[in-house]
């Protein structure tokens, strides 16, 4: 079974559509589509990015930014920008998404897999794993983890195999293999604004037979999502990161 996981997409039509057209094209046939949170935030078109997460994935699961945007978390301690970006989604969101992110689940497992979007301890406080602190701190539930915990929030690509009494080791791409006496943390990466210093859209490909995970990445329009950002009313910092991924 080929399931397709992407995550962050932040309200980015432009790199959501690119992801779309890529997962139809491929040869492979994709049994089941994931989205691991954070659909909306920072860019200027949730409603589109909204319609397309809804129609393609099977399992959504709730981001911090749609947690905000539709009440069920305080966003007042976040920084100006993603405050006031958080309040303009809120406005500009149909009824029938607010509704979409308020049913959404803090996490979904499948068989021996578990997506959330941060940390799977504490999931309600979307805390992120992306260095081996973090990752080594999770041994510490090794009994509550799954096989493998897909996640996005950092919009990196960090991986992590775990072992009782090896550690957390760093694993990466753009191929990872999985083994059976280890846990893994995988972060699949963003859609729609990626922070590893690749402005190409990412996202993922699990083979559940093979035990894999493939990363992807995709060129997309990013001066018209820029654009769309510039003539709204968010801040244009979020345009200008896209350019340069970070």
């Amino acid at each position: 079974m080929i399931i397709g996981i992407f995550s962050d997409v932040h309200s980015n039509l432009e790199a959501m559509t690119t992801v779309r057209e890529a997962y139809e094209e491929d040869e492979r046939d994709i049994d089941m589509y994931v989205c691991l949170g954070d659909v909306v935030g920072y860019g200027a078109c949730p409603n589109e990015c909204c319609d397309i997460v809804r129609e393609m994935a099977e399992i959504t699961i709730l981001g911090n930014h749609d947690a905000a945007v539709c009440g069920r978390m305080n966003y007042a301690f976040y920084y100006d920008a993603a405050r006031n970006a958080l309040d303009w989604h809120a406005e500009q969101l149909r009824e029938e998404h607010h509704e979409w992110l308020k049913s959404l689940p803090y996490s979904k497992t499948w068989e021996d897999v578990e997506f959330c979007h941060g940390s799977p301890v504490n999931r309600e406080d979307f805390e992120y794993v992306f260095n081996i602190h973090q990752a080594n701190g999770l041994i510490d539930h090794w009994d509550d983890l799954q096989h493998i915990t897909f996640i996005g929030h950092s919009h990196l690509t960090k991986a992590f195999s775990l072992h009782p009494e090896e550690g957390a080791v760093e694993i990466s791409g753009p191929l990872l293999e999985f083994e059976d006496d280890k846990k893994y943390i995988v972060t699949v990466g963003s859609v729609g604004q990626p922070r590893d210093n690749d402005n190409r859209a990412c996202f993922g490909f699990y083979d559940t037979e093979a035990k894999t995970f493939e990363y992807q990445r995709r060129d997309y329009d990013v001066r018209s999502a820029a654009k769309k950002i510039f003539q709204s009313e968010l801040s244009s910092d979020f345009a200008k990161r896209l350019f340069f991924g970070i």
